[in-house]
């Protein structure tokens, strides 16, 4: 909210985007804290809201794509946990690098899973990598809805950055529900 109002006092038009953004990214957001499932298109529409907003503040310093198979739109996933981890990979990945850096989502299908990725080319891992509030109840959020079904994990990505990958069961919900 200081951003918007910064801009709308210096640059009013990008003020007025901004705002639009946030508010588009509310009205995504807030029903799905309510609700207990969501879909991944959904989900993709909520980072990428996100990922916006962020451009506006970053400018140059943050760039990023979404690479999804559209046959998976109606994937059935945990609300909020993508933009979680979007949200890390920003703080701890790219917003401690004077130049920023790129975020790539990607989901796709492994045999009976879904598969979704978030890659980043910021500073890597940190002595407490992965051990953060927003992973573990990442974590336990997926081992009550899927058991051992379901994982987070992360890795080292080349030459650097973090790799947050999730692995789910496949469910597809159906068309009417999307």
């Amino acid at each position: 909210l200081a951003n918007v109002k910064r801009l709308y006092e210096t640059a009013p038009a990008q003020g007025q985007e901004m705002l639009a953004s946030l508010i588009n990214y509310l009205r995504a957001a807030l029903p799905s804290m309510r609700q207990s499932g969501s879909t991944l298109s959904r989900e993709l529409e909520l980072a990428r809201s996100f990922l916006t907003i962020l451009k506006m503040r970053m400018r140059e310093r943050l760039s990023f794509s979404i690479d999804h198979d559209p046959a998976l739109e109606n994937a059935r996933v945990p609300p909020m946990v993508l933009p979680t981890l979007v949200e890390n990979a920003i703080k701890h990945g790219l917003s401690p690098l004077p130049q920023g850096g790129n975020i790539e989502i990607r989901a796709r299908r492994a045999g009976e899973d879904l598969i979704v990725e978030v890659h980043d080319n910021g500073i890597g891992f940190s002595s407490s990598a992965g051990s953060g509030v927003g992973l573990a109840n990442t974590r336990s959020r997926l081992a009550a809805l899927y058991g051992s079904r379901a994982s987070l994990q992360l890795a080292s990505a080349s030459p650097r950055g973090v790799m947050a990958s999730i692995r789910l069961p496949l469910e597809l919900a159906p068309e009417a529900a999307s």
